[in-house]
């Protein structure tokens, strides 16, 4: 299987060698095929150089491979003349219809736990964004805002067909986690109570629902649910939600657990998958062996599931969890100490932790 690689700018570049230095081991340790990958250039560093945020061909060749990996994109010092990031990536998320962000979120023994009841060490929930509608459809990447003299309107627009195929994806990842002993809720996240938009949003839900009898259905406005997930998250396991909501919340919900360095990421749509760290790219600590490269890694056994279920090989799927238990063993060890937590190690050395335990 073909992975196209972007690895971006900034700190891009060290987590994603190390994200799939950990899948390419696992890969082995489980005996599925091995992945070849193909290197994209893409970000705002190349735009600066060509003037293009991604190279000639880029787009169709991540099209035509079975998963993109992406490292971090976006540079402070570099913008569009309007003043908007470089953002090749919504654009591949918009061309690719990658509707299902799933957000993971979870706690992890000796890393921070920002809230002091103790059963925030039992946080494990999805944050699951729409990602190509809501909000974001007017994003200056998309050329949608009507932009005016003396004002500018950005629309929020929902539909049925995306909506429909964002809560079934939703209840079937709730189906999921329900066979590994999760709880098996869906939550809906909106207001409902204010805007049509979101009023349409629960309507489909609820029928929906009515597809997945075995899944508990729950409701929360999102302001409400900020308040949640401070109070209570370890009541929640899967949230489903509109795109501007949801990149707020994922990032609220990964401070619960130490921080983005920790948010891993997956986009999919019908055909194609993008997984990527959720952090930026971090450029005053970029080539200094100071990123903490978990959310990428954590990113890359995303992308491992997704092409288990892609390819048919549950062998991908045993890599997947062999990351995932590796970075859990080497949290309850103590053997896993980013710098970003205070720690004293740096990207290679966590990276040597995860490798050794996979």
């Amino acid at each position: 299987m073909k992975i196209a690689v972007i690895k971006g700018d900034g700190i891009g570049v060290d987590v994603t060698d190390a994200a799939l230095a950990c899948v390419d081991a696992a890969i082995a340790a489980t005996g599925a095929p091995a992945l070849t990958y193909d290197p994209v250039n893409a970000g705002a560093g190349y735009f600066a150089e060509t003037g293009q945020d991604i190279e000639p061909g880029g787009e169709d060749r991540c099209a035509g491979a079975d998963a993109i990996f992406l490292g971090a994109i976006g540079l402070p010092s570099i913008r569009h003349a309007d003043g908007t990031e470089i953002s090749p990536h919504l654009r591949l998320r918009d061309r690719f219809g990658l509707y299902a962000g799933v957000r993971p979120v979870k706690a992890y023994p000796n890393a921070p736990q920002r809230l002091a009841d103790p059963r925030a060490a039992g946080i494990d929930m999805i944050i699951l964004r729409e990602s190509t509608e809501g909000l974001f459809y007017s994003a200056a990447a998309h050329g949608r805002s009507d932009i005016r003299e003396d004002e500018v309107r950005d629309t929020l627009r929902i539909t049925r067909a995306t909506t429909e195929k964002l809560h079934r994806f939703g209840f079937r990842l709730a189906q999921r986690r329900k066979s590994r002993g999760k709880q098996g809720k869906l939550t809906c996240v909106d207001k409902a109570n204010v805007f049509a938009s979101m009023a349409f949003f629960r309507s489909i839900y609820d029928q929906i629902a009515a597809e997945f009898p075995d899944i508990q259905t729950d409701y929360a406005y999102v302001d409400a649910q900020a308040l949640n997930l401070i109070r209570q998250p370890w009541d929640y396991d899967v949230m489903v939600m509109e795109n501007m909501f949801g990149d707020i919340l994922s990032d609220l919900a990964g401070g619960l657990v130490g921080g983005m360095g920790m948010a891993a990421c997956a986009e999919i749509g019908d055909d194609h998958g993008l997984f990527q760290p959720a952090h930026g790219s971090a450029p005053d600590i970029m080539g200094q062996d100071k990123a903490n490269p978990l959310a990428a890694i954590l990113s890359g056994a995303l992308m491992l599931e997704y092409l288990a279920e892609k390819s048919g090989d549950e062998r991908y799927a045993d890599a997947a969890g062999r990351i995932e238990a590796a970075v859990d063993a080497g949290f309850a060890a103590n053997a896993l100490r980013p710098m970003e937590f205070g720690g004293d190690m740096g990207t290679k050395a966590v990276t040597e932790g995860v490798l050794e335990r996979v």
